[in-house]
C-alpha cells in the first residue's frame, strides 16, 4: 500500500511538472494579450512564436531523455514500479511535440504547405525535426495495452524507435542553435550515458543467455 502511495504521488508530481511549462506559455499568452496595461509577471517577449517553439522544443526532449532513463533508474536502484512512469512520459514527449509542430506550422508557417515543405526540404535541422516528430507518433499511437498485446514482441522494437527520435531531436536542436551550443552539447553527453548504458546491458543479457561451449575432455 505504501508503494502504491509513493507511485500516486511521484504520478501527481509527474503531472504537475509536466504541466508546468504549458501552463506557463498559457499565463505569459493571458498577460501578453489581455494585461498589457498591467504589470506582467511572466511574457512571451517580444518574439512569441519564437518562445513558443523553444520552450515546447525543450521540453519535449528533456522529457524524451527522462523516458529513456526510466529503465536505468529501475535497474539500478530495483525499484520496479518506477515504469510505470514511462507511459506518461512518453505521452507528454509526445503532446509537446505536437505542440511543437502545431506552433511551427500553424503560427510559423500559417498552414501554408509550399512553404512547408520547402522549408522540411532546404533546411537540414527542420528535416531532422520533421523526422523526429513523424517517427513519434505511432509510438504514441501504440502506447495503449491493447496495442502492446496485438503486436507481442513486435512492439519492444517499434518502441526502440524513441531512441531515433532522441537521436534527432538533440541534432535538431544543435544544428537551430549558432551560437552557444552548451546546452545542446549537454543533452547529447546525456544521450550518450544512455546509449552507453543501454548497449552495456544488452551485452551483458547475451552473455548470459548465450549458451556455453561444450568442454571436451582431453584427449589421453
Amino acid at each position: 500500500m505504501d508503494q502504491k502511495k509513493a507511485i500516486f504521488r511521484l504520478k501527481l508530481v509527474l503531472w504537475v511538472s509536466a504541466l508546468a511549462p504549458v501552463a506557463w506559455l498559457g499565463a505569459a499568452f493571458y498577460f501578453d494579450t489581455y494585461a498589457a496595461n498591467s504589470v506582467q509577471r511572466v511574457s512571451l517577449g517580444a518574439n512569441p512564436i519564437e518562445k513558443l517553439t523553444h520552450v515546447t522544443g525543450m521540453t519535449t526532449l528533456v522529457l524524451l531523455l527522462i523516458t529513456l532513463s526510466v529503465t536505468p533508474i529501475r535497474r539500478l536502484s530495483g525499484w520496479n514500479r518506477v515504469i510505470k512512469l514511462r507511459r506518461p512520459l512518453g505521452l507528454f514527449a509526445f503532446f509537446y511535440a505536437f505542440l511543437h509542430f502545431s506552433i511551427w506550422s500553424g503560427l510559423d508557417q500559417t498552414f501554408v504547405w509550399g512553404w512547408m515543405v520547402e522549408d522540411v526540404i532546404e533546411r537540414p535541422y527542420i528535416t531532422v525535426g520533421f523526422a523526429a516528430f513523424v517517427i513519434l507518433i505511432p509510438l504514441a499511437l501504440t502506447s495503449t495495452t491493447g496495442w502492446i498485446h496485438r503486436l507481442g514482441t513486435r512492439w519492444n522494437v517499434l518502441h526502440r524507435g524513441i531512441y531515433v527520435t532522441a537521436t534527432l531531436g538533440v541534432i535538431h536542436f544543435y544544428w537551430l542553435v549558432k551560437a552557444d551550443v552548451r546546452l545542446p552539447l549537454f543533452l547529447i553527453g546525456c544521450l550518450v550515458v544512455l546509449f552507453a548504458y543501454r548497449i552495456q546491458s544488452s551485452w551483458k543479457k547475451r552473455r548470459k543467455v548465450s549458451p556455453k561451449r561444450d568442454i571436451q575432455p582431453a584427449n589421453p
